[in-house]
């Protein structure tokens, strides 16, 4: 794995599920207690679901995306969908609003406004994420990590972002001579 510095930040898997872990922790300490998780698909699927399990609440998904070109690399305008997807019931009462990051701010801002728009049974919605980057217009209720630089947040998933069903076969030989 690359070195990170001030412009790029490179996470092992590892570091990756050990940062969520810590976030969870730093929630649990505040001693708010929630009634729902709402991940924010795609980069908070993976801590909201670890969320939804370690605090045994329901898991919610809002499908966000704003990063789409050159693999996910270049911001175009956010897109948010309609509906909320869980398994039973209506998003209500107290929310624990999760991502993988804050960058500008605007995805945390325009998500937390499409809530108290349209879900009036949600009565607090707080946000936690792993990463809060500087330039953000806005701080999460809770972040694991302050980023002063900006630096590019290069996550262990981000390996599959090039990654297409006709390469798998030699992707897996590649990863069994290790």
């Amino acid at each position: 794995m690359p070195v990170s510095t001030d412009k790029d930040l490179w996470v092992s898997w590892d570091e990756y599920h050990r940062a969520i872990e810590s976030l969870a922790l730093m929630v649990h300490e505040s001693g708010w207690r929630f009634d729902h998780v709402l991940c924010l698909a795609r980069g908070g699927m993976r801590p909201g679901d670890i969320f939804s399990r370690i605090f045994d609440v329901p898991l919610a998904i809002l499908s966000t995306s704003s990063y789409r070109e050159e693999e996910g690399t270049v911001r175009g305008n956010l897109d948010i969908a309609k509906h909320i997807t869980m398994t039973r019931g209506a998003l209500s009462g107290r929310v624990l609003l999760v991502d993988d990051l804050v960058d500008s701010g605007v995805t945390l801002e325009q998500v937390q406004s499409h809530l108290k728009t349209n879900f009036p049974a949600v009565t607090e919605v707080k946000s936690a994420v792993i990463w809060c980057k500087a330039c953000s217009s806005v701080r999460p209720d809770f972040y694991l990590q302050y980023l002063d630089t900006n630096p590019w947040i290069h996550q262990p998933f981000e390996e599959y972002d090039g990654l297409r069903p006709h390469q798998l076969s030699a992707w897996m030989k590649k990863g069994e001579s290790k």
